[in-house]
C-alpha cells in the first residue's frame, strides 16, 4: 500500500517554512512531510529523525531528487538535543512530528504491528532495539501487563486479559500476533466481542507504546524541542490517539496559556508568555482526506510558535 501522509497540507502550512530556515522532521517515515519541507527551504537545512533504518533507506532517494541540504539521523527523536548539539545547531525554525506507526510499518505483516496479519510478536520501530512485543507478552508479570494495557491502551478489561495471557503462556509461549488475538478474545465477554471494532486494538496499541517507549519519548522531545525553537520558530505535531494528544495539548498550554489568577488579588505586572498557540482546537482531516485515507480519521494537528524576543 502506498504511504499517504496525513494532514500533509495543513501541517506544512502551519509550519510556515522559510527558504533559509533550519528544520527538523522528528518522524521521517517515507518522507512525505520531509519532501514538502525540503522543497520550501532550498537555502536552509532539514534534519530527519527515524528509529527505522529501512524508512531512512527508502526515503533518502526521494529527498535527493529535491536537494542535498538534508541529514538523516537514525535515532529516536528523544535524542533531538544531543544530535543538534553534535551538528552545532543551537536553534531551529521549525519542528514537525507525525506520531505513531507509519503505514508501511503497519502494512508489513512481518513487523508484527497489525492484529490482522499473522507474524511473530515484534512491534519494534527500531529493529535493532532489544525489547520486543514477545518479551512484553511472555515475561512481564501480571501486574505490569495490567498496568501497560490500562495506561497505554485504556483497556477496561486489562486485568482479565493480562490474567488470561499469564495462564496461556504457562502452557507454551505466545509467539505470534494471531495467537495473542485469540488469547485476548478468550478473556473478553461475548457482548464486547459483538461490538464494532477489533477486540485486540487497545492491547496491541498498548504493547506497541511500551515496546517503543513512545509516550516517554514524546514528553522528552516536547520539552527539548520547545527550548530549541528560534524566535518565530514553530512546532507542529500530529497525534493519533487521546494519550498523545493530551500530552501535546498540556505541554503547549503550559507555556502558551497564562495561569489563572484570582482577580480579587492585586497583580504585580503581567505574565509574559514565551510562546503562543497557533490553534486552540486541533485541526482534523477534511472529508476529502478521510475518503482517500481512512487512517486519518483519528489524526489531530496542533501547533505552537515561539514569540519574538523583546
Amino acid at each position: 500500500m502506498e504511504h499517504v501522509s496525513v494532514l500533509l497540507n495543513e501541517a506544512i502550512e502551519m509550519l510556515d517554512v522559510k527558504k533559509n530556515g533550519i528544520y527538523v522532521d522528528c518522524t521521517l517515515g517515507r518522507g512525505g512531510h520531509s519532501s514538502e519541507i525540503l522543497k520550501r527551504c532550498p537555502e536552509g537545512h532539514l534534519y530527519c529523525f527515524d528509529m527505522d533504518r529501512q524508512a531512512i533507506e527508502e526515503s533518502r532517494p526521494r529527498l535527493e531528487k529535491i536537494g542535498t541540504n538534508f541529514t538523516c539521523v537514525h535515532a529516536p527523536f528523544e535524542k533531538l538535543g544531543s544530535v543538534l548539539d553534535a551538528y552545532h545547531i543551537k536553534q531551529v525554525d521549525g519542528i514537525l512530528m507525525d506520531l505513531g506507526v507509519s503505514s508501511p510499518q503497519f502494512d508489513d505483516g512481518k513487523r508484527g504491528f497489525s492484529y490482522r496479519e499473522d507474524a511473530r510478536l515484534d512491534m519494534r520501530m527500531d529493529q535493532e532495539a532489544p525489547l520486543t512485543a514477545y518479551e512484553v507478552v511472555n515475561t512481564y508479570p501480571l501486574e505490569a501487563l495490567t498496568e501497560v494495557f490500562s495506561t497505554y491502551g485504556e483497556e477496561p478489561f486489562s486485568y482479565k486479559i493480562a490474567k488470561q495471557i499469564v495462564m496461556e503462556r504457562e502452557k507454551a509461549p505466545i509467539e505470534t500476533t494471531f495467537q495473542l488475538v485469540e488469547v485476548i478474545k478468550r478473556a473478553l465477554p461475548n457482548a464486547v466481542l459483538r461490538k464494532k471494532g477489533h477486540p485486540a486494538k487497545r492491547v496491541f496499541q498498548a504493547i506497541r507504546i511500551e515496546v517503543n517507549h513512545e509516550l516517554a519519548q514524546l514528553k522528552t522531545v516536547l520539552i527539548e524541542g520547545l527550548k530549541r525553537l528560534a524566535p518565530r520558530g514553530r512546532m507542529v505535531v500530529i497525534t493519533f490517539h487521546s494519550l498523545e494528544d493530551r500530552i501535546v495539548k498540556n505541554a503547549f498550554r503550559s507555556v502558551a496559556v497564562a495561569k489563572k489568577v484570582d482577580k480579587r488579588i492585586p497583580q504585580i505586572g503581567v505574565e509574559k508568555l514565551e510562546y503562543r498557540l497557533l490553534n486552540r482546537k486541533p485541526v482534523t482531516a477534511s472529508v476529502e482526506e478521510l475518503t482517500i485515507n481512512p487512517r486519518s480519521h483519528s489524526a489531530k494537528l496542533r501547533g505552537i510558535e515561539r514569540n519574538e524576543d523583546e
